[in-house]
Formats: C-alpha cells, sequence, structure tokens
C-alpha cells in the first residue's frame, strides 16, 4: 500500500502540550497511526507510552525507519528548548515534521533546509487558527472582505499566544504583508497613581496586511506557571463598513454586528421605522458560531482536531511536494512578525498572582435576568 493511501506512522515528541497530539492521532485511524512517543525517558513518559501500547523512544536518531510523521511537541529555541534540533534531525531523514510555535525565522529557515534536504514535508502548527470558530471567523472574513476593504482590526491577547494570533490577524485581513508595529507610552504617573496596581496590557498602533491595528498585549507571565493566569487569550474584531465582525474569544463565539444606519427625511431627522429603513429589522448582534460547552470540551474535542486539521495539511504536503513552498514562506512571514512585535513588546513582567477565583456563572446570568426584571428606575433588591 502507498504512503499516500495507508494510515501515516507518527511518531510524538513531547508528552506534555503532546498529549493533545496523542488524541488527535488517535481521532482519525484511517489517515494516521500512532506508533511511538518521543521524550527523555522519565516516569510519566514511560506509563504514558504503556498506556498508549506504543513504545518509548529517547533520541530522534534512533526512531523506525518506517516513521512517516514526527510531531514535535517540545519547545523550541524560541523558548529555551531543543525542539528544532529535534525537528532538523527527523527532516534530515526525510521525516515529515509538524512543529508546535512558537519557532523563531532563523531556526525555521533551517528547518526548512533541512526539511528540503530530506525532501520532507515541514509545518509549523499555530493550533488557534485550526479551531473552529476561529475558522467561522475567517471564513466570514472572507466573505466581508469580497464586498469591501477591511477598515480596522482591533486585538488583545496574552504574550504568550500572541504568535499564533499573527497568524489569525493576517488570515483575516487577506494577507500578513504589509505589517509594522509601534509600542505606545504607557500610562503617565498621573493615571498611574490612580490605581493600586498595575497596567496588565501594553497598546499598540499597528499594520497588519495593510489594514489600521490596535493592539493590547498582556505583557505578563508566571515564572513558575506559564500556561495559567492569561486575562484572556484571543479577542478579535474586524470592522468594514457593512458591520463588524467579532471573535469575542478563542473558543467563540462569533459574532456579528450590521453596521447601524438610518436614512434622513426632508428635516434631516433620522428614519427610525416605515419604508426604506428595511435594513433596520435585522438583528443587531447575530452569533454566527456558538461558544465552547466548555473548557473540558476545549481539551477533549477542539483543540486535538485542530492539530488533526494541520496533520491533515502536512499529509497533503507530504503527498505533492508543490503544496510546501507557499506554507513554508507564509510560518517564515508569520515568525518575522512576531520577532518585530516581540521587539516593541519588550520582555514580559514577572507575576506571581494566586489561583483565580471560581464565579459560578450562573451567579452572572441570574444577576442579568434580575435586573431586566426589576422596576424602571432601579436595580431589584
Amino acid at each position: 500500500m502507498s504512503r499516500a493511501r495507508r494510515p501515516l506512522r507518527v511518531v510524538v515528541a513531547g508528552t506534555a502540550f503532546g498529549r493533545i497530539y496523542l488524541d488527535a492521532v488517535r481521532g482519525d485511524p484511517e489517515a494516521f497511526t500512532l506508533t511511538g512517543i518521543l521524550a527523555k525517558g522519565g516516569d510519566y513518559s514511560r506509563r504514558l507510552a504503556e498506556r498508549s501500547g506504543v513504545p518509548l523512544f529517547t533520541d530522534a536518531e534512533r526512531l523506525p525507519d518506517d516513521t512517516d510523521v514526527l510531531c514535535v511537541v517540545v519547545r523550541s529555541g524560541a523558548t529555551g528548548g531543543p525542539g528544532s534540533d529535534i525537528a532538523r534531525t527527523a527532516l534530515r531523514r526525510g521525516i515529515h515534521v509538524l512543529q508546535e510555535h512558537p519557532v523563531h525565522a532563523g531556526e525555521l529557515a533551517g528547518n526548512l533546509r533541512a526539511a528540503r534536504d530530506g525532501d520532507a514535508a515541514y509545518a509549523v502548527g499555530t493550533l488557534y487558527p485550526d479551531l473552529a470558530p476561529v475558522r467561522a471567523f475567517l471564513a466570514a472574513a472572507e466573505v466581508l472582505r469580497a464586498r469591501g476593504p477591511v477598515r480596522f482590526l482591533d486585538a488583545a491577547c496574552n504574550s504568550q499566544v500572541a504568535y499564533p494570533l499573527l497568524d489569525v490577524l493576517g488570515r483575516a485581513a487577506g494577507t500578513l504583508r504589509p505589517w509594522a508595529f509601534r509600542a505606545q507610552p504607557g500610562p503617565d504617573a498621573e493615571l498611574a497613581g490612580l490605581t493600586g496596581q498595575p497596567q496588565p496590557f501594553r497598546t499598540l498602533h499597528a499594520v497588519v496586511g495593510g489594514a489600521p491595528v490596535t493592539l493590547r498585549v498582556q505583557n505578563e507571565v508566571h515564572p513558575d506557571d506559564p500556561d495559567n493566569h492569561s486575562d484572556l487569550l484571543h479577542r478579535v474584531a474586524l470592522g468594514t463598513d457593512a458591520g463588524v465582525l467579532t471573535l469575542a474569544d478563542t473558543h467563540g463565539p462569533v459574532l456579528f454586528n450590521p453596521r447601524l444606519h438610518a436614512p434622513r427625511d426632508t428635516t434631516g431627522r433620522l428614519v427610525l421605522a416605515g419604508p426604506g429603513t428595511e435594513r433596520l429589522a435585522t438583528p443587531s448582534t447575530v452569533e454566527l458560531h456558538p461558544a465552547a460547552d466548555s473548557y473540558h470540551d476545549v481539551f477533549a474535542h477542539l483543540w486535538p482536531r485542530a492539530v488533526l486539521a494541520a496533520l491533515h495539511r502536512l499529509r497533503a504536503a507530504a503527498a505533492d511536494p508543490a503544496l510546501r513552498p507557499a506554507a513554508g514562506q507564509w510560518a517564515l512571514s508569520v515568525s518575522r512578525c512576531w520577532a518585530d512585535l516581540t521587539a516593541q513588546l519588550g520582555l514580559p513582567e514577572l507575576i506571581r498572582p494566586p489561583e483565580p477565583p471560581v464565579v459560578p456563572w450562573t451567579d452572572l446570568r441570574d444577576a442579568a435576568a434580575s435586573s431586566v426584571t426589576a422596576p424602571a428606575g432601579g436595580q431589584a433588591r
């Protein structure tokens, strides 16, 4: 059976976020089959390999020759890890590689050279553009771009996920180039004195794909718990003459607000009803895609399906080398764009907040419901 027709044999390197990749590979047995885990050899990795029914490898040089794909879910040099070294070792052997972001442009260029030397496909996985709500946002953005120009992008993120945000913004705008970033001054002494806490967000004025961008980045990280304590992951609004398309959160919902526009009568007053106001019959906000049911759903389904989408693109590039140059150039552009952004942001501030409180969403629902049933002119007590 040819490689294009049979399931590709996949080894996953890394057992932290790599667990999402393991679930992704197992999610489509007709296309992929898990054949090993590559890790340092600790107790957790050994037990995970045993539970997965696959061997544990500790050296990329010793992966079986029949390995088709290596998923490198190990930190790259951008974050102080050996991920790119592992990727290049596999690529030179002709093993296709999907590497988790972020990857510095210099490393990425070296990985692409290794891929050419080994006649292998290589891709950087940024995960978030392949999430179902983000795909819905990008599909709607494409429709809006076909009807008129992008007037602005307004975005916010945590610095830990700024790299994939740029991938999303470039796709939303239709292209990354031209891009530029300018960090704005922080609060002055008077403003800073009015609060008892630091300002968590840095504001930048930017251009992505020729579109004006306002970007706010929570440039903070807990040094001992970097995967937690984000005020948000991603939030993006794309403005057009037709209205504003909003990705309210990385995991949805996706909303569209048609622009409010009413005609005027002969006296110059807005016409609020009747003939000629048909466009006012549209909903003021439309949900185009729902939010994820829960974070359990995100980890168990939404993220593995996004990784699986990236694996399928890699499979296509493995079968058709003509697909590889464009994907490589896009990945390089995202990485260079990220380098320009981080140069403006500077190093993140170190924070050590406590574990956040749990506020049941039902409490907020009940408060909101009581506010609209209260007598006019006052709140329910």
